[in-house]
């Protein structure tokens, strides 16, 4: 009992909505998340609209997954102390700043657009000069411009997934996708000294999937991966399915986030602009995949090891479809721009000498 009343006195402590649960029950409220009509005694089973079976089989870690509060769907993140459970809340200002990233990246797309137009004329010059230097500066360039591209898509894409209508999921081979999404990085992984291992699944799985959504997610994760991996180390992928659902786990040897980090994980874009590791970025690729697993019925849970390293896993719901798929005839805009979707996703990482021609 003291250990709920000292959990539910450090509720208070914290801005946003936050409760505790023990036992599959809620045992402490802030005053914050009265305001969602939460209350104790409530079984937390009831309130989940996504993550059911990863809940319970969560003990460890930092787990991001879906309430329904009153219909409202709310993205709340849970870590464990002390077999206590705090769930701390998305909150509605979140929106509002990442519609203005959005905002402000759609003014900065076509400038950068006309910029990369005009260094797609450059490769032909250059190549046909044979000057090493001049071909290796060229491809600095276009690396940065990738990087920009990348993260411009991230500040626009970030609201946008959060508010996408389920109607861009279609019926496709879920697995299909996993492994085309991990044969096409393999080979770029070896040109920064790591090796990329993939497990897939021997059978194909149609289930409603966004495909673009998924994609994106996934190289999010080997995005992070690449980054916080040592030298001459390996990155390892598995997939495999429970019932309705698919886990999809990567996993590198690096040696963790620190604990304050990896407790705000889900919502460092909203950090104090400061010096740190600039390898954590801006933080909306996290954004991204939370919004990408709520939209196909999963979670991501995020753990790590001084013996194995960090590993993130993404589950999604095989869900079918009960009404015929309708194809829009409207066609998407690419968010890369029609360019190859694997070297901008991993342009933070990979060497300038990939970016030498046009993608």
């Amino acid at each position: 009992m003291e250990q709920i009343n000292n959990t539910t006195a450090m509720l208070d402590l914290i801005n946003h909505s936050a409760f505790c649960v023990k036992d599959g029950i809620i045992a402490g409220v802030n005053q914050a998340a009265r305001q969602h009509m939460i209350t104790e005694g409530t079984a937390i089973a009831d309130l989940l609209l996504t993550g059911r079976r990863e809940y319970s089989e969560f003990s460890d870690g930092c787990l991001y997954l879906t309430l329904d509060l009153s219909g409202t769907p709310f993205g709340a993140s849970v870590t464990r102390t002390n077999g206590v459970d705090i769930f701390i809340l998305e909150q509605e200002e979140d929106q509002s700043e990442l519609q203005a990233m959005a905002l402000a990246a759609q003014e900065l797309r076509q400038p950068l657009t006309s910029i990369m137009t005009v260094a797609d004329h450059l490769f032909p010059l250059t190549e046909s000069q044979w000057d090493p230097d001049l071909q290796d500066q060229v491809a600095r360039i276009n690396r940065g411009l990738f990087q920009m591209l990348r993260i411009i898509s991230n500040m626009s894409d970030a609201y946008r997934y959060s508010h996408d209508a389920p109607t861009r999921q279609e019926t496709r081979d879920i697995s299909g996708i996993l492994d085309e999404i991990f044969q096409s990085a393999a080979p770029l992984v070896t040109h920064v000294g790591l090796q990329l291992n993939y497990t897939g699944l021997k059978e194909s799985v149609f289930g409603l999937v966004d495909t673009e959504k998924l994609e994106r997610s996934v190289s999010n994760i080997l995005s992070n991966a690449l980054k916080f991996s040592p030298t001459g180390g390996s990155i390892d992928a598995r997939l495999t399915r429970k019932g309705t659902m698919l886990y999809l786990t990567v996993q590198n040897g690096s040696s963790g986030m620190e604990d304050d980090i990896r407790k705000n994980i889900f919502n460092r874009f909203r950090r104090e602009p400061g010096i740190e590791d600039g390898r954590y970025g801006i933080g909306l690729g996290m954004v991204l995949l939370r919004a990408a697993a709520a939209a196909h019925g999963g979670t991501v849970l995020i753990e790590q090891n001084p013996e194995w390293g960090t590993r993130i896993t993404m589950t999604i719901s095989i869900r079918q479809s009960s009404e015929p798929t309708v194809h829009s005839h409207l066609l998407r805009v690419d968010y890369a721009g029609e360019r190859d979707h694997r070297l901008l996703e991993l342009s933070e990482s990979l060497p300038a000498d990939l970016y030498q021609k046009q993608q």
